[in-house]
């Protein structure tokens, strides 16, 4: 998704806003950090500026923030924001696409309203990921046509599609996309260290088993970035040519957020 060009104050529309958010410096130790969704809110523990940025901006790393001052991206804030019980009722009704956008709206106008935060959007090159296939060809199985009888069944009795689930050692896929595959290699807790785009080529769904399971403590989002260590480089890498699949080092366009505004948070 492309990221909003002008932060909410700039629309001629009131954003959806949290009924109430409370932003603290965090104290002490570091033991976990991250934003992640509550049943009626958004809590960020220690998180940067640039964490929450990225969650507000729906982007699918800190690294896509750029500019602003050196403390967006050092100091660390504990940040509880509740959704009052009408927005609540009307979320959910939505889709989680829209879950998720509105969501996001209400971060930015926190943000907006807290931080004075001002941004942009811009496409840069970047180093990423190419997801592509590898010399020897897809080992994926078509989820349209896999009879296995160990595919997880919905309410309906159908496959369950867009399914993901991680073992200790192993992460099972059913109905998934290379799109979908893509976005989940880019995420924090896979620790490769850069973007990934589908190059594959592959517009069906499938099932397929990777012998790898990310780092489930690095699993909230906004978690620390940080590349793989050679071990985990090597099985997640290792466990994609299991699959015929590759990732291909190369340079590709990627939405930013450029700050061009912003103050520490007013007090409580």
């Amino acid at each position: 998704n492309t990221p909003a060009a002008t932060s909410p104050a700039a629309s001629a529309t009131p954003a959806p806003s949290f009924d109430v958010a409370t932003i603290k410096p965090h104290p002490g130790m570091l033991t976990m950090t991250g934003v992640m969704n509550t049943a009626d809110g958004v809590d960020g523990a220690a998180a940067t500026l640039s964490m929450l940025v990225q969650y507000a901006y729906g982007l699918r790393s800190e690294d896509q923030v750029s500019d602003g001052p050196d403390w967006a991206k050092t100091d660390r804030f504990d940040v509880q924001a509740k959704i009052g019980e009408a927005d609540i009722a009307a979320m959910e009704k939505l889709n989680p696409a829209d879950k998720k956008a509105r969501r996001e709206l209400m971060m930015q106008a926190l943000l907006s309203e807290r931080f004075q935060l001002r941004v942009h959007s811009e496409t840069k090159q970047a180093p990423v990921y190419d997801l592509v296939v590898a010399k020897g060809g897809s080992k994926l199985k078509d989820a349209a046509t896999d009879s296995s009888d160990h595919l997880r069944m919905g309410p309906d009795g159908k496959p369950l599609t867009g399914f993901m689930q991680f073992l200790k050692e192993t992460s099972t896929a059913q109905g998934y996309s290379m799109d979908a595959l893509a976005a989940l290699l880019s995420e924090p807790f896979a620790r490769v260290g850069r973007p990934v785009l589908n190059k594959t080529g592959l517009t069906g769904s499938y099932n397929f088993t990777l012998d790898w399971s990310p780092q489930m403590a690095a699993v909230l989002p906004g978690a620390a970035a940080n590349p793989a260590s050679s071990d985990d480089t090597t099985s997640i890498f290792t466990a994609l040519g299991d699959l015929g699949l590759k990732l291909q080092p190369s340079t590709g366009p990627i939405d930013t957020i450029v700050i061009d505004h912003v103050e520490r948070p007013t007090a409580d």
